[in-house]
């Protein structure tokens, strides 16, 4: 399972921590960036001393800042919450009372401020109980009929992301005749099968490293000749991302 599906598949708990700890290896694993810590190990920040599980939620609050920062600032796409719902959560989040939020907003009295907040709790519930609902649906759908799991990155979610499991296998099956690690004998046409196997392609790449744009031709000339239009595809899809002057490449998070 790779780093998207962890995230995806993680449950509510396990993202408001921002790791998970996988059981067939005694990892605790950082969900935004992968990294992982081995349960036994004693690991060394500064002058402290910490085991594994303290080590992972000291790594988030050092490289990340914290969960609440990494999923707040996330893409409406995935949060629903519009940039003034956001900067009412951070306020919220970090203690201010309502009437210094509306002192910082346009809000003409607290009461304003005391609604929205009523708004959001509301919310809360009703995401609640259709968690629970999609959680009751999905025991019903098969693996073959589920969706596959997308990074956290592409710019746009619409219809060309909705490929099933078994649909994902069957364009990966068709484009890579030699196997899923081998090359790709040519390159879709139709936008959904193209983004498919530029999914898959991003698999070769560790997201916790910054890439020169050598390094991205050398890794995209392994799997297909006209590597140049593979790597295009990365940056439009919006799952990789580089400086303005192509001097550094990375896996969008």
């Amino acid at each position: 399972m790779n780093l998207d599906e962890l995230f995806w598949n993680a449950s509510l708990e396990e993202v408001e921590k921002g790791y998970t700890a996988a059981a067939d290896s005694d990892q605790y694993i950082c969900l935004i960036c992968g990294q992982s810590f081995v349960s036994g190990y004693i690991y060394k920040q500064d002058e402290t001393l910490m085991d594994a599980r303290k080590a992972v939620e000291a790594h988030i609050n050092e490289q990340h800042g914290s969960m609440f920062t990494y999923l707040i600032g996330m893409d409406k796409k995935y949060t629903g919450l519009t940039d003034h719902q956001k900067r009412l959560l951070e306020f919220f989040y970090y203690g201010y009372s309502d009437k210094e939020i509306m002192q910082q907003t346009d809000a003409t009295n607290t009461s304003t401020i005391r609604n929205q907040r009523f708004k959001l709790k509301e919310r809360e519930k009703q995401a609640r109980v259709f968690l629970a609902i999609m959680g009751l649906w999905s025991e019903k759908v098969s693996e073959a009929e589920r969706f596959i799991d997308w990074p956290r990155a592409p710019l746009v979610m619409d219809e060309r992301f909705a490929v099933t499991a078994e649909e994902n296998e069957k364009i990966l099956e068709k484009y890579f005749r030699q196997g899923k690690n081998g090359i790709l004998e040519s390159f879709p046409t139709k936008e959904k099968r193209r983004i498919s196997v530029i999914r898959h392609i991003l698999s070769r790449f560790d997201r916790s490293r910054v890439y020169t744009e050598k390094e991205v031709n050398s890794i995209l000339a392994d799997v297909y000749h006209d590597y140049v239009l593979l790597r295009r595809c990365l940056i439009d899809y919006g799952f990789m991302d580089r400086l303005d002057d192509g001097s550094k490449y990375w896996v969008r998070r």
